[in-house]
């Protein structure tokens, strides 16, 4: 009777070790997936910031900060001219227009390698002025506007502002398709009650909007 009884105990002290090393093994699996879950978290948004970073194309008149390390001579601020180009010590003339920042520093450490051990490349756009718009008319702010992403007509003309002279029935933007000048209507009393929203278009570079 006792060695039933002592076996009985040892049996049911076995049992509470494997199912206490069990669920703590599937702690241990959760906390780790759930760690991983969390990393992963963390790191989208970074991902996201530098896609969206490397998305922007470099167009003339941009202002770009090129950084190259423990190189000051090297290290330079300057715009991209007319032509598109930009020229740096040692390099020359450089094509940077049509090309994102990532392609530009790549292309900036291919040549380097010709004159520097492993050149280390930064390159920031500080100025974005390839990409305005134009406002003219009975506004009260005439002239450029920075063209910001996704930046409707209604944003911009919001930001410009009308004279009490203005006729905002009328206003219509200027854009170049093709190497023609297309003319497109904007009726700013019907945009805003909700009416004909196609032409709450959204815009481009180089884009004029015009306020009679």
């Amino acid at each position: 009777m006792k060695r039933a009884m002592k076996f009985a105990l040892l049996m049911g002290m076995g049992l509470l070790v494997v199912t206490t090393w069990a669920q703590t093994t599937d702690a241990v699996k959760n906390n780790s997936a759930a760690a991983k879950g969390e990393e992963a978290k963390v790191d989208q948004p970074a991902d996201a910031a530098q896609t969206a970073a490397g998305d922007y194309v470099i167009g003339a008149d941009d202002t770009l900060h090129i950084s190259v390390w423990k190189e000051p001579d090297l290290s330079v601020t300057l715009p991209v001219r007319p032509d598109g180009k930009i020229s740096m010590p040692l390099l020359d003339d450089i094509p940077a227009a049509g090309m994102t920042p990532v392609l530009l520093k790549d292309l900036i450490t291919a040549r380097l390698k010709k004159y520097i051990a492993d050149p280390r490349v930064t390159v920031v756009v500080t100025a974005m002025n390839s990409r305005r718009i134009f406002v003219t008319g009975e506004v009260t702010h005439t002239g450029p506007l920075p063209l910001l992403p996704h930046m409707t007509m209604l944003q911009a003309l919001a930001q410009a502002g009308f004279t009490q002279f203005a006729n905002p029935k009328a206003i219509y933007l200027l854009r170049t398709e093709n190497g023609k000048q297309v003319k497109l209507p904007f009726n700013y009393k019907e945009v805003v009650k909700g009416r004909n929203p196609e032409q709450n278009i959204v815009l481009q570079p180089g884009d004029t909007i015009v306020v009679p």
